[in-house]
């Protein structure tokens, strides 16, 4: 940290993580992204883990979600809010922050608005190359808003999927969905049912936004050896599938603490098996076992994703031009004159008194 002012923090800003972004290309960003993701999971154990903090209102939820490697720090503030969407906002928005263990002063500060949609995304599609059935090229995605692009670009980049079916309860967020994704790559049909969605897909993708127990699959809509992203049900009282779909599938969490309170797993008993997303990808369990079993990623999102992805984006920046610097910390010249830096101000005129 010696190479820097100290007193300098830098902050990327909405527009500097798009032109960051479209710099790098969305399903690069996406790929590399992931190869982060997965590097933090394969060392799962070093990390402080602890479920977000959170705190709900009748309108929704926001939360806090801190995480260590011992080297670094990093949280991130979120909300959901899903009323937001009928009052032309945003459901989600976030921003983070990225500081040193040893000194504690911090080393990025930024939006995650975006960046929580890629980081979704890149984990669902890091989930799915280890659960999903070999060669699977066929997405459902239920829930057509503001993270179904990302993960069909995600599962494109890193798994191939090029065929996509799509429903939406609202047909416009499918259309809006159509044409973000034409041109791209895609075989892409919009659908009048969820059944329809499902049929004959390999990967079914629920993510919608609704905050109450929903039943977006019923347990009749779910053949042998198929695979769910389960990305909506992210809080208590939100779920999107059956309870029967739950019995009859092997289960993936990312941290059962936190997913057996916000996860489709809160429909079921505390000690209903469940098996750790690292694990697998550290290869300690098995994911897959056999081609007809149906495999679920009950995705809720967890801290070390976020934290992955703030490292991602600080090493992206070094030279790259797409921050501001923010005189954030004070830093006096006598660490204990901190009152003194203020009287000098005075002096220098560089702060003049309210009358």
């Amino acid at each position: 940290m010696t190479d820097r002012q100290l007193n300098i923090v830098p902050f990327v800003s909405v527009d500097h993580m798009m032109k960051l972004v479209l710099s790098i290309g969305v399903e690069t960003f996406l790929t590399e992204l992931a190869g982060y993701i997965e590097e933090d999971f394969r060392r799962w154990e070093v990390f402080d883990k602890t479920p977000r903090v959170a705190s709900h209102s009748r309108d929704g939820v926001i939360e806090l979600m801190p995480t260590s490697d011992g080297i670094l720090y990093g949280f991130k503030y979120v909300n959901g809010h899903p009323k937001n969407m009928k009052e032309g906002l945003q459901t989600v928005t976030a921003f983070g922050m990225l500081a040193d263990v040893a000194s504690g002063y911090p080393r990025l500060i930024s939006e995650m608005t975006i960046l929580t949609a890629l980081r979704t995304a890149a984990t669902s599609a890091v989930a799915a190359k280890y659960l999903a059935p070999e060669g699977s090229t066929s997405m459902a995605i239920i829930g057509n808003g503001a993270q179904a692009e990302f993960q069909a670009l995600a599962f494109k980049a890193i798994l191939g999927v090029d065929r996509l079916q799509l429903y939406d309860i609202d047909a416009a967020a499918t259309a809006k969905c159509m044409r973000n994704l034409k041109g791209l790559g895609f075989s892409i049909k919009s659908c009048a049912s969820p059944q329809e969605a499902v049929q004959g897909v390999a990967i079914i993708t629920t993510a919608t936004a609704d905050k109450q127990y929903s039943t977006i699959l019923t347990d009749n809509m779910v053949g042998s050896g198929v695979h769910i992203n389960a990305v909506g049900g992210d809080c208590p009282g939100k779920t999107e599938l059956h309870r029967d779909i739950l019995m009859r599938s092997e289960i993936f969490v990312e941290y059962p603490p936190q997913t057996r309170i916000e996860g489709e797993i809160q429909q079921l008993p505390g000690d209903h098996p469940v098996t750790e997303l690292w694990q697998v990808i550290s290869g300690k369990l098995p994911g897959r076992n056999h081609a007809g079993q149906i495999t679920l990623f009950d995705s809720v999102g967890f801290a070390t994703e976020d934290f992955s992805a703030l490292r991602y984006v600080h090493d992206k920046l070094k030279g790259a031009g797409f921050s501001e610097d923010l005189d954030l910390l004070a830093d006096p010249d006598e660490p204990r004159d901190l009152f003194g830096m203020l009287l000098r101000a005075q002096t220098k005129g560089l702060a003049q008194p309210v009358i």
